[in-house]
């Protein structure tokens, strides 16, 4: 049976992130510590090989993919971009925290987005989208590693939608430039719109 492994990977930390700003679809930069946690984490530890790059549309996922695969042309997928927070991009939690529609907006649920911004639900439903097509993109191209560099809250999706065994999506939780792998196969994936979760990305270099 043929085996596909797709390999998910959160994007740098950006200029946002460090400030603690909510940042999805809004554009923010890799930051210079970003940058330089990349490298070193390129030259430390051992990155999957890539027949193919995928990459969310904002900058932070395809600088991030650049950095990590320079030799890599990648495709974006829309669908594996960030969630609309609406009125709370760019903002702090601190700067919201007094504001009813935040306060309502920290209770969660599929159905209940921020103000002008997206559902869980409809991030949910982009993803199973998103994800159908890169089952079929690689198993009709034969790509045996694929890399998809996206953000913390997509991979949790994934995981916790597609992912087996089933867990919390909370467990799914990655750092900046880490991940997850995850095997596809052609039985599973017609059968039970499955992957099998094999481990974590980077791994630790063998130096022996």
């Amino acid at each position: 049976m043929v085996g596909y492994r797709i390999h998910f990977i959160r994007h740098g930390i950006t200029v946002a992130n460090e400030e603690g700003r909510y940042v999805g679809i809004t554009e923010s930069p890799i930051s210079e510590r970003g940058r330089r946690e990349l490298l070193e984490k390129r030259e430390k530890m051992v990155y999957p090989p890539a027949d193919k790059v995928y990459v969310s549309p904002l900058k932070r996922c395809i600088s991030t993919a650049a950095c990590l695969y320079p030799e890599g042309y990648a495709r974006v997928v829309p669908e594996f971009r960030e969630m609309n927070f609406g009125d709370f991009e760019g903002k702090r939690a601190v700067d919201l925290m007094n504001r009813e529609d935040y306060k309502q907006f920290l209770k969660g649920g599929l159905d209940n987005p921020p103000p002008n911004g997206e559902s869980l639900r409809q991030v949910v439903m982009r993803t199973i989208e998103g994800m159908q097509f890169l089952a079929e993109d690689i198993m009709k191209n034969g790509y045996k590693n694929a890399v998809v560099v996206t953000h913390g809250g997509i991979i949790m999706n994934v995981m916790s939608c597609f992912g087996l065994p089933k867990r919390n999506p909370n467990d799914y939780a990655c750092d900046f430039g880490e991940g997850f792998t995850v095997m596809l196969t052609a039985q599973m994936w017609q059968t039970s719109q499955a992957v099998e979760i094999m481990g974590r990305v980077p791994t630790v270099r063998d130096n022996s």
